[in-house]
């Protein structure tokens, strides 16, 4: 059966199930540590699933490719989620898991650039979208054909350098730029009391064209990433509303997910809810 993106049924849920296998790595990372930033990571795993293993053209055989399509992760500390998708695309090495957080591992809470796969080093908030209307500036003027996609937080619509990058991408016409805003809810210290609202009306306006999704449904996501190829002079803007710790009910309610602090024992009953939430898994 086709959908309505023209993937297949069958090809949906087999991202459902690599989205899935991201939470697991996720869950295994942080475990042990009582502490890292694992329900934003949760929330994005069906958008790194959807990119990584549908839409982006990518060779974890050759992670310099000249014509590779860029992914940039603008908020750092979701970099458990990024070392989970690495991995799962054969990036890294599972064995590396265990040092996640700790001091000298390639696998910091806050992403560097040494891991390959990596385009920048995040944390540094606000500063993704304008590297990434650098680099679609660049592969345009090197004429090559491969896009450049970045993840934003909707805590980087507090920061005056995201709008300035919003605003370039589209004077430029960086068609070839896809921004991903994670729009969750949540910052540091609790909700976002900003107000950011109506975020698709703001981005539109400064000349993109934009779309909002659940961004925690796989075929909407499929659907929106193949409806941002189209070379039209305008860069592209996918706005995503995501569950931290989607999969993971006890963190989908908790209040404050930014930082979580979790029990060893709180550990396995998240172990337990995401394997029972398992695509194709039947629910007790």
């Amino acid at each position: 059966m086709m959908t309505a993106s023209g993937v297949t049924t069958t090809d949906i849920d087999m991202l459902r199930l690599r989205a899935y296998d991201l939470r697991v790595a996720m869950l295994e990372m942080a475990a042990g540590k009582g502490e890292g930033y694992v329900a934003q990571g949760l929330g994005m795993a069906d958008c790194l699933a959807a990119l990584y293993f549908h839409e982006m053209h990518h060779d974890p055989a050759n992670p310099d490719w000249d014509d590779r399509d860029r992914f940039l992760l603008s908020t750092g500390h979701y970099s458990i989620a990024m070392y989970a998708v690495l991995a799962e695309a054969g990036y890294l090495d599972r064995a590396e898991f265990p040092s996640y957080g700790l001091n000298g591992s390639r696998l910091p809470m806050s992403t560097f650039d040494d891991l390959p796969g990596l385009e920048i080093v995040g944390g540094s908030l606000g500063q993704g979208l304008g590297q990434a209307v650098g680099m679609a500036l660049g592969l345009r003027l090197d004429g090559r054909e491969a896009r450049v996609f970045c993840e934003v937080s909707d805590g980087e619509l507090q920061e005056g350098s995201t709008w300035e990058a919003l605003m370039s991408g589209a004077t430029f016409g960086c068609d070839n730029l896809v921004a991903l805003f994670d729009c969750n809810g949540v910052q540091a210290d609790g909700p976002v009391h900003v107000q950011l609202e109506p975020v698709l009306d703001k981005i539109s306006a400064f000349g993109w064209s934009s779309i909002e999704i659940n961004g925690n449904d796989m075929e909407a996501l499929v659907r929106a990433l193949e409806v941002s190829r189209v070379r039209d002079g305008k860069p592209k803007a996918i706005i995503m509303r995501t569950q931290p710790g989607s999969g993971v009910p006890t963190l989908e309610k908790r209040e404050r997910a930014h930082f979580v602090r979790i029990t060893d024992e709180e550990w396995q009953v998240m172990r337990d809810e995401l394997e029972a939430g398992r695509p194709g898994a039947t629910r007790g």
